[in-house]
């Protein structure tokens, strides 16, 4: 029999590494190549995450450790070629963009580069050498760009979370469309050095995650202290949050169902006791129509412009053909044009802050619709402006913004996003999160804090609650599975039951469904009776796993098994 010490040797040694193999794991079942650009080695990622645990189990505290993230192609990552999405234009840093650094300090892990629309120029994931990354849900439709192969790298499992850019709504149209959050900080708050620029002035990282509280962990590393004055923002009147909505006829088309599909996420604020109120749209649209029609298409010429035309004149095949001329018809445009539109944004700026006022954030859909591949092909340039609609105005108008899931229209995901004032960021999230309820789980093995499969909790979003023993109705034994984990069984009152430590912690409910659709045999999911005696959902096990399975209750918990303590 494993003595105590064996048992606790092989949890911590499994716990990175076995993430490790998951996710590689996951990539071959996938079958999603488009996804990746640059893939670092196995072996080399599994050799890292022998490091992070044995940090970990010599007291080191590493927030992240465990966690298994992607950057966008044009995010530098010692190790892997930076290429914006061009093979041409590759280079090998010298070093870890911030963000990056920042992550791989509190011990996360990258695995990879992903793909994107060449230069970050665009929304729908398809312009790329590299080829067109399909929707996680549907293969037949996009997957929503620029910030592609991150975004299908979480929603596929791979990853817990990964970075993109977001300069007219990259971070945001592809969370949308793949049923996950993405979180498009206010300007500047997140670094910008090691990225390829795509507009430098209005750029900003961002990070996709399953759930909400993953996408703000992962932000809390990357974020700096802010590099400008805080603006005063509006002093806020106690009450509700203030949501503030436009008339359904300014949303303009939208795919079937979706028009339905928003006013269900209004109602539901509306029912967490929110207060809507009505906005003017206008400012917002024509200011979006602004980013790629106006002048301020001409930095993206001043970002790649130089290496475009070199590589048009020698007719290199890497060069996708739209990203080309939207980056060469960003040359010629005159100076006075440039300041003629700087004015009539300041003016629409205003107009919008005035509507923004008196709301706490605006809530839109984050897109208009999810076209197919076959309808980007057919009018790549026209599908692109229309996905565009609601997010391109945002970094114009220095706003923050979190776009969440708000459920599905037609079997596929629907998304909205919340936008605010610059800074408002932990506001805008606190708001999102009512359209996040969540649920309470108990577990008594392998999720507990500390233990193998614990980052599956966190990486849902999870949160502790309170540690906690279950009524003294179950009997606990040891499963004979990889990682080991314990089987917890219902005796009721008079059988030889025992109190076993739990711990309760709070999910997403949306995360409760991820978690049981994943979930192994011979695990089930059913009500637990706590000492206290309320009722919670918790892992129980299937009574016909038990015969080769060593019985370990007198140890009082799966922890005092570990140790080899007897209650």
């Amino acid at each position: 029999m494993q003595t105590g010490e064996s048992k606790v040797e092989e949890h911590r040694m499994s716990t990175t590494v076995s993430r490790v193999r998951a996710a590689y794991a996951r990539i071959d079942a996938t079958g999603r190549p488009e996804i990746w650009i640059g893939l670092r080695p196995q072996e080399e990622v599994e050799a890292q995450a022998r490091l992070i645990d044995e940090r970990v189990s010599g007291g080191e505290r590493l927030l992240l450790a465990g966690r298994l993230f992607a950057a966008k192609g044009n995010i530098d990552v010692e190790g892997l070629p930076t290429t914006a999405g061009c093979p041409s234009y590759a280079y090998d840093p010298q070093a870890d963009a911030p963000v990056v650094a920042r992550l791989r300090a509190a011990g996360a892990i990258v695995l990879g580069t992903t793909n994107l629309d060449q230069f970050a120029t665009g929304l729908v994931g398809t312009r790329s050498p590299y080829g067109a990354v399909r929707g996680a849900h549907d293969p037949a439709r996009i997957s929503g760009g620029s910030s592609s192969g991150s975004a299908v790298a979480v929603a596929l499992g791979i990853v817990d979370f990964a970075l993109g850019t977001d300069t007219a709504g990259s971070g945001r149209v592809p969370a949308a469309f793949n049923g996950i959050v993405g979180l498009k900080p206010t300007r500047g708050l997140v670094p910008t050095a090691g990225v390829v620029p795509a507009c430098a002035s209005i750029d900003c990282v961002t990070v996709f995650a399953r759930t909400l509280r993953e996408a703000e962990q992962a932000l809390s590393f990357m974020a700096s202290p802010p590099a400008r004055a805080l603006p005063a923002l509006p002093g806020r009147a106690p009450g509700p949050w203030r949501i503030a909505v436009p008339p359904t006829h300014q949303l303009g088309e939208l795919d079937e169902g979706w028009a339905e599909a928003y006013e269900a996420a209004v109602r539901q604020l509306a029912a967490a006791g929110a207060d809507i109120r009505p906005l003017d749209l206008t400012p917002f649209t024509e200011a979006a129509a602004m980013l790629y029609e106006g002048a301020f298409v001409a930095e993206r010429y001043t970002a790649v412009g130089s290496f475009v035309d070199k590589a048009m004149a020698e007719a290199d095949t890497a060069l996708d053909p739209t990203v080309a001329g939207i980056i060469t018809g960003a040359r010629d445009i005159p100076a006075h044009r440039l300041f003629a539109d700087q004015d009539r944004l300041a003016a629409l700026r205003a107009r919008a802050e005035a509507e923004l006022a008196d709301a706490d954030a605006l809530l839109l859909p984050t897109a208009p619709g999810h076209p197919t591949l076959a309808e980007v092909a057919a009018d790549p340039l026209g599908a692109n402006a229309r996905l565009g609609r609601f997010t391109n105005s945002t970094n114009l108008f220095d706003l923050a913004a979190v776009a969440v899931p708000a459920g599905e229209v037609n079997g596929l995901p629907f998304g909205v996003m919340l936008l605010g004032p610059a800074f408002t960021d932990d506001r805008l999230a606190r708001i999102a999160g009512l359209l996040q309820p969540e649920v309470r789980l108990a577990v008594v093995g392998a999720h507990l804090t500390g233990q193998p499969l614990n980052p599956q909790l966190l990486a849902l979003g999870a949160r502790f609650d309170r540690t906690i023993a279950t009524a003294p109705v179950y009997r606990l034994h040891a499963l004979p599975t990889s990682p080991p984990k314990p089987g917890l069984v219902h005796v009721g009152p008079g059988a030889g039951g025992a109190a076993i430590e739990a711990e309760v912690w709070r999910l997403p409910a949306e995360g409760l469904g991820r978690l049981l659709a994943g979930l192994p045999r011979p695990m089930a999911l059913g009500r637990v009776e706590l000492a206290d005696g309320s009722h919670v959902p918790g892992f129980l096990c299937e009574p016909a796993a038990l015969a080769d399975a060593e019985d370990i209750t007198s140890y009082g918990g799966w922890r005092g098994y570990l140790r080899g303590d007897r209650a």
